[in-house]
């Protein structure tokens, strides 16, 4: 069983959504780098729980201490550990569901896979407050690869029925991008952002849950990043957003409207432009054959509906094994969307890092 994910910028994972502690191991980071703990308070607080009515109520300050790897802020040379203390857990709130799988979530194949032994408290190790320790290390890996010039954005493009602006694949500027890291609920359309809340809104008076789908922009990324054939560049990337809990689909570049096109509009003709290799419209969304092209890298990400609903829903006993009702209690997020952006874009960058490294040798 591995909770580890990288080759040249590892990380490692433990802990559950409800135990004392939850935390990561990074190992691949040189000696002498000082960490930006400014951009990871900064990324832990745009995921952070209970700071509005769009999320969950529980409230979680997500104050870090790194415990391993540097003296005074700056790296050592050995494996960085990294934790985050759990404070406003609920433990007695899934006390009844331990008999009672609840649908979507993973209690049911867990039981079968730990033997009954499985953690259900908050999701256990299956839950989103997993992704806390991922934006510690996503933020060094984010850091990082800003020293190189690389920068992820990602923007809330649809929640139910609401969507924000569509953008030209070929007129991606950094210039649009720079607001979205300040933003709570990143869209480019306020009215976009309004219909969108309304959306999560509806949902939760209804006792019900909305998903949505998230887009994600990685600029000025070096050509030829990415190792065929099984870690071509849309696999590693895809390997690491679909660990984010509440992941169902991803897509790069014009994704899924590909299959509706003829060779002749899909394909990207090359030009050069001052100099430099360009493409006419990157419907490729920066990747051909698994390697980076230096066009924007674009891809979508659909994420669920939250599993936990107020709603009355059908499941089993299986303790009795007879089918039965069930009523979930407990504090749980309307919409996942807004905090799961954030641990898509730590997430890739993790990705994005190992891959340069080893494209740097």
């Amino acid at each position: 069983m591995s909770y580890s994910f990288g080759k040249n910028f590892k990380v490692t994972l433990f802990g559950q959504s409800h135990s004392e502690e939850i935390g990561i191991v990074i190992e691949g980071i040189s000696a002498g780098y000082k960490i930006n703990k400014d951009l990871i308070r900064k990324n832990l607080e745009r995921r952070r729980p209970g700071k509005n009515k769009f999320s969950t109520a529980r409230k979680e300050d997500d104050d870090f201490k790194i415990v391993s790897g540097e003296v005074e802020g700056i790296t050592c040379g050995a494996p960085l550990c990294a934790l985050i203390e759990n404070k406003d857990q609920r433990s007695k709130d899934y006390d009844y569901l331990k008999d009672r799988p609840r649908p979507s979530h993973a209690d049911y194949p867990a039981y079968v896979k730990f033997k009954g032994f499985n953690d259900i408290r908050g999701g256990g190790q299956f839950s989103g407050r997993m992704t806390a320790p991922i934006v510690i290390a996503g933020s060094i890996a984010e850091d990082l690869l800003l020293n190189r010039g690389i920068k992820i954005y990602s923007r809330i493009k649809s929640i139910g029925q609401a969507s924000d602006i569509e953008l030209d694949l070929k007129e991606i500027k950094e210039e649009k991008f720079s607001i979205l890291k300040n933003e709570d609920f990143p869209v480019f359309e306020d009215s976009a952002r309004e219909k969108m809340q309304e959306e999560i809104l509806r949902a939760k008076e209804d006792g019900d849950s909305i998903g949505g789908i998230v887009e994600t922009f990685i600029l000025n990324m070096p050509k030829g990043i990415g190792e065929p054939f099984f870690d071509s560049l849309e696999s590693v990337i895809s390997h690491a957003v679909f660990s984010v809990p509440g992941i169902r689909g991803i897509e790069f570049g014009s994704g899924f409207e590909a299959a509706k096109m003829h060779g002749s509009s899909h394909n990207d003709e090359y030009y050069y432009e001052n100099g430099e290799v360009k493409t006419r419209i990157n419907n490729h969304g920066g990747i051909i054959g698994g390697l980076s092209s230096g066009m924007p890298i674009i891809f979508r990400t659909a994420v669920k509906p939250t599993s936990s609903i107020a709603k009355t829903q059908n499941t089993i006993s299986l303790k009795d094994k007879k089918n039965v009702n069930l009523k979930i209690i407990g504090r749980h997020d309307p919409s996942i969307v807004p905090r799961a952006l954030v641990a898509i874009e730590m997430i890739t960058a993790l990705a994005i890092l190992d891959l340069v490294m080893e494209g740097e040798g």
